[in-house]
């Protein structure tokens, strides 16, 4: 006998489309739309919580109304928005979006190093001016990376970078060689010597304790003054005051930034009008078809709930994201 639940879908407005949501409507008891506001009543008697609006911070608030709870599926990758120590502290099941934006932030990557080797804003520029103006540029191939965080996407921007014939390094909790995609991985408490060796430093880190803040002024003094910075892990891993700092003495030689700590960034920011910075609205996974894509992921692991068999992806809330083994539960 398969189960028969309440779902909530917390959206921010722009909800998954009735197709793509057919498969769990067919199964459900009930399907009900939330916004924030609406969440701490929807959430009264509910089993499953799908974060289709993956920013929201609204389940923390909403918590003490969560009195029948089992899981909580994230469309999303990351899931700080979400862990509330009332929840790690509890035996809900939470689920992430793993391997949706995988293969389209290592493009996103890959993207900005040949931005940067071949200065393309700059050739855009003397486009539009109309001017003829023969420069160099740099080579990719035979430079190095540091990929911080070695999870599914961190793997997947290795492998595309060491096909454009950079040299890939990782840095992840725990130091190991002979790894499939990094080859050495350095430990994180030995990340200002990585750092030292990097043409390019790409930040894919999950937000944690020990993620928050780590790339601060003393890591960008550790950086070669060659080298870029590219982050499409979290804003907050960032201290952006340190960085605008890093940028104007020339410590780094520029910096390709999807996520902010504030987001959207203030007009009056002064790291729009740095030199040699890139700035994106946290877009760098965002393909064509992207949102069916992640309802999808939210559908199949339904019908395993359903039918109580067991969830992909399941996040360990004492660490804030799905194991290496992506153990389920």
């Amino acid at each position: 006998m398969s189960r028969q639940p309440v779902v909530v879908v917390l959206h921010d407005g722009e909800m998954p489309s009735e197709s793509s949501m057919a498969p769990v409507v067919e199964r459900a008891r009930e399907v009900r739309y939330a916004t924030a506001a609406e969440l701490p009543e929807a959430i009264v008697g509910a089993d499953v919580l799908f974060a289709y609006d993956f920013f929201s911070s609204a389940i923390p608030d909403a918590w003490p109304a969560a009195d029948a709870l089992e899981w909580i599926h994230v469309a999303s990758t990351g899931v700080d928005a979400i862990l509330s120590p009332e929840l790690r502290a509890s035996d809900v099941v939470l689920t992430n979006s793993r391997g949706v934006f995988d293969e389209a932030i290592a493009e996103y990557v890959l993207g900005q190093v040949l931005s940067f080797a071949k200065d393309l804003p700059r050739s855009w520029e003397l486009q539009q001016a109309r001017r003829w103006v023969h420069r160099e540029s740099e080579r990719v191939a035979g430079t190095s990376a540091l990929v911080i965080g070695t999870g599914q996407i961190g793997r997947a921007i290795a492998r595309l970078l060491r096909a454009a014939g950079i040299r890939v390094s990782g840095s992840g909790r725990r130091a190991r060689t002979d790894d499939p995609d990094f080859g050495t991985v350095t430990a994180q408490e030995d990340l200002h010597e990585a750092l030292g060796g990097a043409d390019w430093v790409v930040c894919i880190a999950p937000l944690t304790e020990a993620t928050r803040g780590m790339l601060d002024g003393v890591a960008f003094r550790a950086m070669a003054d060659h080298a870029r910075l590219i982050n499409v892990g979290r804003g907050e891993s960032v201290v952006t005051d340190d960085l605008v700092t890093a940028l104007r003495e020339g410590a780094i030689a520029g910096a390709a930034l999807d996520v902010l700590d504030t987001e959207p960034l203030p007009d009056d920011h002064p790291l729009w009008d740095l030199p040699d910075v890139r700035i994106t609205p946290h877009n760098s996974g965002d393909f064509v078809g992207w949102r069916d894509a992640l309802v999808r992921v939210f559908t199949d692991n339904f019908a395993r709930w359903v039918d109580e068999e067991p969830l992909r992806d399941v996040v360990d809330t004492s660490l804030g994201y799905v194991p290496t083994d992506g153990s389920a539960r």
